[in-house]
């Protein structure tokens, strides 16, 4: 029996599935979590998705009221979690991923557990595990699930949707170098199952809101600084400049990409200033540029190789200038 067989297979014996991912939810993250979700009701199960927290404006077109969130629900969430006989890990590596409120849960549930991701690193807590690094996202890793455990024809609209969303965001516009040959045959089984590309892309890029847009054109006129000895840019954004621009969730999440587009940049790094810590997006060009590291040594954190997140509990401008001084250790200076 292949793996995705037996997951199949401990769907079909489970009475109580619970479906997780990380905090600060993402395209992927929802679009896996909702994939999975439709899936599995369509195997004739029940099924709960619980989330840490609230998914970015700018996913709200999806319909998300079947997820639960720990911020909002945390009695729910617990009960949830403690009856559960499966728990599906989707798109994190490590149990702190889901903040600590549900990582004591995750930790102390005895139930079956099965993780899909496609981090670096994993570690060894789940029962089952389809670690695939190679892959562009989790969402990838559902189609593989749908199909090759046999079920490729329950694969539908509905179900494909949020999956193509996964894809999508996690590839950033399918332009990283994640993306490869099985991504568009994945891709392609996504668009003959019915689903409408163009109206996704629509509701991503025509979904800003007036005041998200003022706030990466501040960020970018008066706060990008360049070091232009490496090509490599840092944006830093204090609480005060946030609450300036009503800043929600997700706001600047394109931030990092788009000071990528600059000609020649090789690497991008944007953090703000939120929950009294920095919160540090990476995000890099080619293999000679990797930020996973930088991230993991000095930031507490870590990812795919051209793009990670971290955090730091100094000041903004403290953590401005060691930023700034780490550049050049991990960083070659550009040849004249």
């Amino acid at each position: 029996m292949n793996i995705y067989k037996q997951i199949v297979a401990e769907i079909q014996a489970a009475s109580n599935i619970v479906i997780t991912a990380h905090k600060s939810a993402d395209g992927d993250s929802i679009g896996s979590s909702l994939g999975l979700l439709h899936f599995i009701e369509k195997l004739g199960k029940k099924v709960i998705v619980c989330h840490p927290d609230k998914a970015p404006d700018f996913l709200y077109w999806l319909d998300t009221s079947m997820i639960l969130l720990m911020e909002e629900n945390p009695e729910v969430v617990t009960e949830k979690m403690q009856k559960a006989d499966l728990i599906f890990c989707l798109d994190y590596n490590a149990t702190n991923r889901v903040g600590p409120e549900m990582q004591l849960l995750l930790e102390e549930a005895t139930c079956t557990k099965v993780m899909i991701d496609h981090h670096l690193n994993p570690e060894e807590f789940p029962t089952i595990t389809v670690s695939e690094t190679t892959a562009s996202s989790t969402s990838q890793l559902i189609v593989d699930l749908i199909e090759q455990s046999g079920h490729l024809e329950l694969l539908d609209e509905k179900i494909g949707t949020p999956l193509y969303l996964g894809i999508l965001t996690d590839t950033g516009s399918f332009r990283f170098n994640s993306v490869k040959p099985r991504t568009h045959e994945v891709l392609a089984k996504i668009l003959a199952a019915g689903v409408e590309h163009h109206l996704i892309h629509e509701k991503l890029s025509d979904n800003n809101t007036e005041s998200r847009l003022r706030l990466q054109g501040y960020a970018m006129s008066e706060k990008l600084e360049v070091l232009y000895e490496y090509n490599v840019a840092i944006i830093s954004l204090s609480k005060e400049e946030l609450a300036k621009y009503n800043y929600k969730k997700g706001d600047t999440d394109s931030l990092a990409n788009l000071v990528l587009s600059i000609k020649g940049m090789r690497a991008a790094i944007v953090f703000t200033e939120r929950d009294g810590i920095m919160k540090i997006s990476f995000r890099s060009k080619g293999a000679e540029n990797p930020v996973n590291i930088l991230a993991k040594e000095h930031f507490n954190g870590g990812g795919h190789a051209n793009a990670s997140g971290g955090m730091s509990d100094l000041t903004i401008d403290e953590t401005l200038e060691k930023l700034k001084g780490l550049v050049p250790q991990y960083f070659q200076k550009i040849k004249s």
